[in-house]
């Protein structure tokens, strides 16, 4: 049965691994030669992700993946300038001011405007696109032909979160303005749906959208007929820590590109990026083009799922076992664990009591701003589940001890076993099989709880999954591809698990009984038949 358990859990490891090792790691690679370049790698045409190095390609860290776009080609001059390698670190767009300000992205080129708030946290260098803003609304709406801002009166419209964008909304006098998304993905489903009526954006990715969506068009406002705005909310900036030395030189650089090369750079830009087949059949298109990525991610999502579980159980066991230790007879044996109890007692309460979502951005941000521990973001995923898991499977393991008859506590002891003994062979084996579906269960919640790390940008299936949907504008389709993957992953666990429990509860047929060693009962002959 060892035998079983062991090479389940070794093939499981190994597959995730083997679908997540880079062809090189540079993350693991000396700071000093690349210039890691913070963007979400799904806004095109300012950057996107694709599977090769074609046209001029970057590589994204920690990854088999490739980013490129208008702003890929800027960071790729930058770096060039520099001496250094360009390397893209993809990362939310929430998560770009952290993982700047901390340290683990030297410059953010992710179409970002140098506003006066973000001025408060970082640097900005000079201007490296001029944006304009128009209005991305569906074909068949009422507002495709629109000229002016006020003709959007009464429409629902939204925008980006912390982006300037969502602030221009207001100067429409009478617009329903809705709750900010995420990103630009979450927004194009809204629109579709018919829950927003438009979002607002930069006219290259309404271009894109209008090109890869023949449902959707983008707003071309009359002359002083758009929106208001100042340059320090529009025009587009590389933004940088406070203080950064190398900010001048990148102003150099910036100044040494025409405007006539920049307009080029964003027309080749838009005429690369990756646009999906709509024609044929949905599923094999994206499969085809997106397949890779989708193994990948489903990859990393396993792995996660199956170490933290592990890890977890680990830790589970250990603490569940130690807070179920008898009183000490000693004063200070019992004032010794009465306070290992307590601490353990709090990471239980603090583990369950918070979100992962919470913990995995403390953890991963938190920790590089307040100590300067610099984690990897993988890394950090692992500790993070393994550590959530663990509080909840201590519980399950408490309860399975508990659940044992005390019967054969007192039992173990009369015959001069200590605790650890009897705990070691007579109750953890019954405890763990009791928790076991219970475990199952966690697994299964892991495989699914991880895309909620998407918050420090782990390449699991759910990431994997937005940056698909926001490139192909294909968002039911691709999500219902990772619905069955997700389906997949956790029907296959709770089976073998199934078979797992099966063998730990031996033969249905046994019985005590047929041991030969069992003293038989002597039968009682009929004397007075004998008599006769």
């Amino acid at each position: 049965m060892k035998k079983v358990w062991l090479a389940i859990v070794s093939v499981l490891i190994l597959a995730g691994m083997w679908l997540n090792t880079p062809a090189h790691d540079v993350s693991a690679a000396s700071d000093s030669q690349y210039f890691k370049i913070g963007m979400e790698a799904g806004y095109a045409p300012f950057n996107w992700t694709q599977n090769s190095s074609k046209n001029g390609a970057v590589r994204i860290q920690g990854s088999k993946l490739w980013a490129n776009g208008y702003d890929v080609q800027m960071g790729k001059k930058v770096a060039r300038a520099l001496g250094k390698k360009p390397i893209v670190v993809k990362t939310k767009w929430d998560g770009l001011l952290p993982s700047l300000t901390s340290g683990k992205i030297d410059a953010i080129i992710a179409g970002m405007s140098p506003t006066a708030e973000r001025r408060k946290s970082i640097d900005f260098t000079n201007t490296y696109y001029a944006s304009k803003l128009t209005i991305v609304v569906r074909k068949d709406s009422k507002y495709a032909h629109a000229t002016k801002l006020t003709e959007f009166k009464g429409a629902k419209l939204t925008a980006q979160l912390s982006t300037y964008h969502y602030t221009a909304i207001k100067q429409i006098k009478g617009v329903q303005r809705q709750s900010a998304m995420d990103d630009f993905p979450a927004m194009r489903v809204a629109l579709e749906s018919g829950t927003i009526d438009g979002y607002v954006s930069e006219v290259p990715e309404g271009i894109t959208a209008e090109n890869a969506n023949k449902k959707l068009t983008y707003v071309h406002f009359a002359k002083n007929q758009g929106f208001k705005t100042d340059p320090s909310d529009t025009d587009l900036a590389i933004g940088l820590r406070k203080n950064e030395p190398y900010e001048a030189k990148i102003n150099r650089v910036l100044a040494g590109i025409s405007s006539k090369e920049r307009d080029q750079m964003m027309t080749q830009a838009v005429k690369i990026q990756p646009v999906t087949k709509t024609t044929g059949n949905w599923f094999t298109n994206i499969l085809k083009q997106y397949g890779a990525m989708l193994l990948r991610g489903t990859g990393m999502t396993l792995l996660i799922a199956l170490v933290g579980t592990i890890v977890g159980f680990i830790i589970g066991l250990l603490v569940g076992v130690v807070r179920t230790i008898p009183r000490a007879k000693k004063g200070a044996q019992r004032g010794l664990l009465a306070v290992v109890n307590w601490l353990l007692a709090v990471y239980i309460e603090v583990f369950r009591g918070t979100p992962m979502i919470v913990q995995a951005a403390v953890l991963y941000y938190g920790a590089a701003q307040a100590f300067g521990v610099n984690m990897d973001r993988t890394v950090a995923a692992l500790v993070i589940v393994s550590i959530n898991t663990g509080a909840y499977i201590s519980e399950i393991i408490r309860g399975g001890i508990i659940s044992v008859d005390n019967g054969q506590f007192e039992a173990a002891h009369a015959l001069g076993f200590t605790h650890w003994q009897t705990m070691t062979k007579v109750i953890l084996p019954q405890a763990i099989r009791n928790s076991l579906p219970a475990v199952t269960n966690e697994f299964i919640v892991n495989i699914k709880d991880t895309s909620v790390l998407s918050i420090i940008s782990v390449s699991e299936l759910f990431f994997t999954a937005e940056t698909i949907s926001g490139q192909s504008f294909q968002f039911f389709h691709t999500y219902l591809i990772v619905c069955g993957i997700y389906l997949i992953m956790t029907f296959t666990i709770s089976r073998l698990f199934r078979i797992i429990e099966k063998r730990l509860d031996g033969p249905q047929d046994y019985n005590v009984m047929n041991n030969q060693m069992q003293v038989e009962t002597p039968e009682i002959k009929d004397t007075e038949g004998d008599a006769e």
